[in-house]
């Protein structure tokens, strides 16, 4: 009889790994707002004041120069974060009331590894999920684990992981990794 259960016991864990990995039950500090970081092209928008209405990028620094008002700190900062702190710089001797909007012109790449064709850095777009990256990226590998996937985000300065399923909505900079099933 005790042979038997182990017997029966084994089985089911082997058919249980061969289910693959179900996802996590996912941090609430994942679902934070999505913040500024390097590689991403805002869109700044001073109302009335043509000269500093332009294009700038996210520098490696986390930062971005602007006229009269030189570098702002982007990084980990929201749109709207960013647009305040424009406005409280300006305010400070240039422009009596200034009147500022701040939007994502391009986002910063996404990665992914593991069990896919083509790992790599690729273009962010809108609406990206787990399994449209894994599209970008050629399919999965014959080995690939095609329950979900692994994503890694940095939220306030600490990478966070989360095993998520396919249709998860992705963001700017996370890193995708789809993992090698066993069986």
């Amino acid at each position: 009889m005790l042979v038997r259960t182990v017997v029966l016991a084994a089985f089911a864990l082997t058919l249980a790994s061969c289910a693959g990995r179900m996802p996590d039950r996912i941090d609430p500090a994942f679902e934070a707002p999505y913040t500024l970081d390097a590689g991403d092209r805002l869109r700044v928008v001073v109302f009335g004041q043509d000269g500093l209405t332009n294009s700038y990028a996210v520098d490696s620094a986390g930062k971005i120069t602007m006229p009269l008002i030189g570098a702002v700190e982007a990084r980990g900062k929201t749109t709207s974060e960013l647009s305040g702190l424009i406005v409280t710089r300006l305010k400070g001797g240039y422009i009596r009331e200034p009147h500022v909007a701040v939007e994502v012109e391009a986002y910063r790449p996404f990665f992914i590894l593991g069990e896919v064709t083509t790992a790599g850095q690729y273009a962010y777009v809108n609406g990206l999920t787990v399994e449209s990256a894994v599209a970008v990226a050629g399919g999965f590998s014959p080995r690939a684990l095609k329950t979900g996937a692994s994503v890694a985000r940095i939220i306030e300065g600490r990478t966070i992981h989360a095993f998520v399923p396919l249709s998860y909505p992705l963001r700017p900079g996370d890193t995708i990794t789809v993992e090698e099933r066993w069986l």
